[in-house]
């Protein structure tokens, strides 16, 4: 993945920076897929880490196609192996992309972008992540661990970053992996010392009882 190199002059710079390098890389594209189709408005999915378990809420009224995008991988299990690869602290966490090696995984056809649909990059909310063309985000996404309004549509580019979801359990791992020591590896910035993996990704068959 090839990002900016984050500026250190103040705090406006750096966020700028950041925002500008919330970029997938060179991703090798695949046949584009058929879209899933799913009765529930809002499928649970369990992303089962090594630092513990993180369920989704998807927003299937809001975002249609980015849901019905990250389900394919999903039920495919694309994410298997894949790592949280950025980490900000006070910003996101990003992964779907890269395995514990930082080789990055080929990918299906690019979405479209879904930003304005009224969802905000608030904490604890899941978005896609993508390139500078608004409509190329593919697997990878990244989980808000701030309020994020930047990233809304209109955003900077007159799109935004899609939101399709958010955390209901698992805010507790959202924030441990937020926190891990991070350092640069190879053309990559941010990248966890010790990986964080996901070891699966699951579709629910129903809601948590407890949410």
């Amino acid at each position: 993945m090839q990002e900016t190199k984050p500026q250190r002059l103040s705090f406006l710079a750096r966020f700028c920076t950041l925002f500008a390098s919330l970029t997938l890389g060179g991703a090798v594209v695949a046949a584009p897929a058929a879209p899933t189709a799913t009765l529930d408005p809002t499928p649970h999915v369990a992303l089962k880490t090594n630092m513990g378990e993180i369920v989704l809420e998807l927003n299937q009224e809001k975002a249609p196609k980015s849901v019905a995008n990250f389900l394919q991988y999903v039920k495919s299990g694309y994410y298997k192996g894949t790592v949280f690869h950025r980490v900000i602290d006070g910003f996101m966490i990003q992964g779907g992309g890269f395995d514990k090696k930082m080789k990055q995984k080929a990918t299906k056809a690019p979405v479209r972008n879904e930003a304005q649909n009224g969802l905000q990059n608030v904490t604890y909310s899941i978005a896609m992540a993508r390139t500078g063309d608004p409509h190329s985000a593919t697997a990878q996404f990244f989980i808000n661990v701030n309020d994020n309004g930047a990233l809304d549509y209109p955003g900077r580019d007159g799109f935004g970053y899609t939101v399709f979801g958010k955390v209901v359990s698992g805010m507790d791992v959202v924030d441990k992996i937020k926190a891990v020591p991070v350092a640069d590896k190879g053309p990559h910035q941010n990248v966890p010392v010790t990986p964080v993996v996901i070891e699966s990704a699951t579709l629910l068959k129903s809601a948590p009882a407890k949410l």
